[in-house]
């Protein structure tokens, strides 16, 4: 459950990838970016993407990106655009595509799953039939919907919609135990939202009012779509809202969910009607399949109690009816026809300004990973990463390891106790490169030709059976929380584990024929991130094996919370778009991993270089090898965010707009200060340095 990940996005969350061709983005073959066909070494330094204009020591990030920057346009079908993740995504999904229209032309049908894949991919693509069948796959859940006739039959669909892998108001999922990190227990999550987070529905700002009543029209427009006439449609939209806002008003703040002691609430299957007064679990419980489950976590307690009041009496069940047809259809719309996706479009560039809809086959390329990830990454694999990257790659991750652990050695502030609970905690983390050991098994689930919406339904009731059945049972500590093919990587509290895809270990964060300097302020930077949050505000809340437990002595900890609020505050006071501030708590966990995993990096490439490893020579460059790991670092994170990209990043995401997660850790590091022979007093060395790690 408590995973971080280092990309420019949340892990859960979809990311729309534009074609490179249709910006003026440097491509991963681009010089400056990987070897020469001689097979030399290359610097990593992409002098094309620089700003020489602009002095390294007052901005370190317009000098490194800012001739991309303005070379840069973002694709249309784009809120974002980055120069590393957006290029490598746009090439793995390239790759994606040719493996799925393979497999539905009938080609290589020995490959385990092509034949489920290829009609998948061809379901998606059959616009004419997505056309033809309008809305009537949904008609049966219309139906249900109707025939609710009281808080029993309500509660009784809310947990039939979980069991169908359409989950409404809140969740059932497995997570680890907090107390026990061995075993695996039901997690109820909060839900039910149309939003992005509570705020949407509560501030009072004029862009949040603004948004709302977007919003209301948008909602009025699919229920036209679903057949009700315009007044009937406005009104409703009017209902959702309301009953929107008020478990808005019971919602978690994203802040308290960074925090695992406000999300741990134990409860037995006994126990959930204290949770819930009034609420008929057992009702709930039997439509989720999930009569059997005997220990929970209810993760947010006061929305799961809201909940229960609004089903008992605040909320009529008229009101109901609208609110889940409403949230049926908006889950739906993806796989609907034509008027419905580009209704659910437009709302979406309203919230992050993408002007057009990608093509049809990234769509298609991306529910299916999303839906069979590892099946589809059986043949991606074999295709990208070979023996020689992956052995390098893991020689990487250990000589960072290392680094660490001579960090800990010489950490001032740390007791000799405390120290040693850390270099425990460090020597159990265990790492996952390219792709899982043993591939997910797909063979339960159904996948026909012309289906497209029943796909999805039944791709998502299928993971919901696999996540029930983990629970009660010892964590499988093989799985994977990723598809090979994502262009991201994270770290696992409580698996006390890294994993770094395929999808990222490729120019340019890494390359074969790349210098050890770029590639370890590459992918280097990205593992010592990684890393460092196992030490951060909330990966530092559990034991080596991945428990909640406070492993640090007393004034260690206060020692370590005062240097967290140091991070804190450099953050807070970051604007964008004039006046909105970052959110120095949200992102305090992030902000501290890019600290540490500079830092982390940095001294690996060092203690590399005295080694003299093979193959890691630095390339022929202007720039000192110092140099060239610092601007490789940064043209790492070189990236464009339409206006209301970034205000919907800032206002959602545990992770900083690009311009500071590169000024803002190396602000802090005299390694860059001594590299770019920066003085004192320059905005690139803050006076009031913040080290954690």
């Amino acid at each position: 459950m408590f995973l971080s990940a280092c990309g420019g996005q949340d892990k859960a969350s979809s990311v729309p990838v534009a074609p490179v061709t249709s910006a003026s983005a440097p491509t991963a073959g681009t010089a400056g970016t990987v070897g020469g066909p001689d097979g030399s070494i290359d610097s990593g330094v992409d002098k094309s993407a620089m700003d020489p204009s602009i002095s390294p020591c007052d901005d370190f990030y317009q000098y490194a990106c800012g001739g991309w920057i303005r070379a840069t346009n973002i694709p249309a079908d784009e809120p974002t655009w980055y120069r590393s993740f957006s290029v490598i995504r746009e090439r793995n999904e390239e790759i994606l595509k040719r493996i799925l229209e393979g497999y539905a032309k009938g080609e290589s049908l020995n490959e385990p799953y092509a034949k489920p894949l290829g009609d998948f991919y061809g379901s998606c693509m059959d616009e004419g039939a997505i056309e033809q069948a309008e809305t009537k796959p949904l008609e049966p859940f219309l139906k249900s919907i109707d025939a609710i006739s009281d808080s029993a039959s309500l509660t009784r669909w809310l947990g039939q919609s979980q069991a169908h892998g359409m989950p409404m108001v809140f969740e059932l999922m497995s997570a680890q135990d907090f107390r026990d990190a061995s075993q695996v227990v039901a997690m109820i999550w909060q839900g039910g939202l149309g939003m992005p987070e509570r705020e949407y529905y509560l501030d009072a700002t004029p862009k949040m009012a603004e948004l709302r009543a977007q919003y209301e029209v948008h909602v009025a427009n699919m229920m036209k779509l679903l057949g009700e006439h315009e007044s009937k449609a406005k009104a409703s939209a009017k209902v959702v809202l309301k009953l929107e806002t008020m478990l808005a008003r019971a919602w978690m703040s994203k802040e308290d969910r960074r925090n695992p002691k406000k999300i741990n609430h134990r409860a037995t299957r006994g126990d959930l009607g204290k949770t819930a007064p009034g609420f008929a679990w057992p009702a709930w419980l039997e439509g989720a399949g999930a009569a059997d489950v005997a220990t929970f976590n209810v993760a947010q307690p006061d929305f799961i109690r809201e909940v229960g009041a609004m089903i008992h009496g605040k909320v009529t069940l008229a009101d109901w009816k609208v609110y889940l047809r409403w949230h049926l259809v908006r889950d739906a719309a993806d796989q609907l026809s034509a008027r419905f996706v580009d209704e659910k479009f437009a709302w979406k560039r309203i919230l992050v300004g993408t002007q057009s809809l990608p093509p049809r086959w990234k769509r298609c390329v991306r529910a299916i990973d999303g839906a069979m990830g590892e099946a589809l990454a059986r043949p991606f694999v074999r295709q990208t990463l070979g023996s020689e990257g992956k052995a390098t790659v893991v020689g990487m991750v250990q000589a960072i390891e290392n680094a660490m652990h001579k960090n800990l050695e010489t950490t001032t502030w740390m007791d000799e106790p405390t120290r040693k609970s850390a270099f425990v905690k460090l020597d159990k983390i265990a790492n996952k490169i390219a792709y899982p050991d043993t591939w997910r098994n797909y063979d339960a689930l159904s996948i026909l030709r012309g289906d497209y919406l029943g796909n999805a339904m039944r791709s998502s009731a299928f993971e919901y059976r696999r996540q029930l059945s983990k629970i009660g049972k010892p964590v499988d500590r093989s799985e994977w929380q990723m598809s090979p093919p994502t262009v991201n990587a994270y770290y696992d509290a409580q698996l006390n584990e890294m994993v770094f895809p395929a999808g990222i270990l490729q120019p340019p964060f890494y390359s074969n024929a790349s210098s050890m300097s770029a590639n370890y302020g590459g992918i280097g930077m990205v593992m010592g991130h990684e890393l460092t949050h196992g030490f951060d505000d909330e990966g530092r809340q559990f034991d080596a094996d991945g428990n909640l437990k406070d492993w640090w002595s007393a004034g260690v900890g206060a020692e370590f919370d005062r240097r967290a609020k140091c991070v804190e505050d450099q953050f807070n006071g970051y604007t964008v778009l004039g006046d909105v501030h970052v959110n120095g708590k949200l992102t305090l966990g992030e902000n501290i991993a890019d600290l540490g995993g500079v830092k982390l990096s940095y001294h690996a490439m060092l203690s590399q270089a005295r080694k003299g490893s093979a193959g890691q020579a630095a390339g022929k460059s202007e720039f000192s090898p110092e140099q060239q790991f610092f601007l490789g670092f940064a043209q790492g994170w070189c990236g464009k965010l339409r206006d209301e990209a970034l205000r919907h990043l800032v206002a959602t995401n545990p992770h900083s707009p690009p311009t500071y997660r590169v000024n803002g850790p190396l602000s802090n590091s005299p390694w860059f200060a001594q590299a770019f022979s920066c003085q004192a007093g320059k905005p690139m060395v803050r006076k009031n340095r913040c080290e954690v790690w």
